[in-house]
């Protein structure tokens, strides 16, 4: 499985099964990160951290503080895929994993677009059946 990554006119894939992604709350400018899962099922939430609470970010009761980021499991069911609109207010939106990071960003006109994020297979962008749509099992 890969992580696909759509951002305006440009799409590509990553052959990674794990990733973080981060970001700034746009009215409370606190960070905020999430650990994502890629697999068969499509992308799982590990586990979200945020730095502070207000303006629609507080975090469950079951969060723990462990004195700078709450930390917590966010109950949701596997996703086909993910959508992280940018508002122009909150930033970059970056997603980080093997110990790189990648920020999407910037004064284009795509810079307003939705990132949208999702399994693949190393086949192309079809999603997590995209390999059984193929007629072989050799990369091109």
């Amino acid at each position: 499985m890969s992580l696909c990554i759509v951002s305006g006119a440009k799409s590509f894939s990553l052959a990674i099964t794990a990733f973080t992604v981060i970001w700034t709350h746009s009215i409370e400018k606190t960070m905020w990160q999430e650990d994502w899962h890629v697999s068969e099922a499509g992308l799982e939430i590990q586990e979200a951290r945020i730095k502070g609470s207000g303006a629609g970010m507080e975090p469950p009761a079951d969060a723990i503080f462990d004195g700078e980021w709450w930390h917590y499991k966010p109950h949701l069911p596997p996703r086909k895929s993910v959508l992280f609109a940018r508002s122009g207010q909150a930033g970059a939106w970056t997603v980080c994993a093997q110990g790189k990071c990648m920020d999407f960003d910037g004064d284009s006109k795509e810079a307003q677009q939705p990132v949208k994020l999702k399994a693949c297979t190393p086949y192309g962008l079809g999603g997590v059946n995209d390999r059984k749509n193929k007629k072989n099992d050799k990369l091109p």
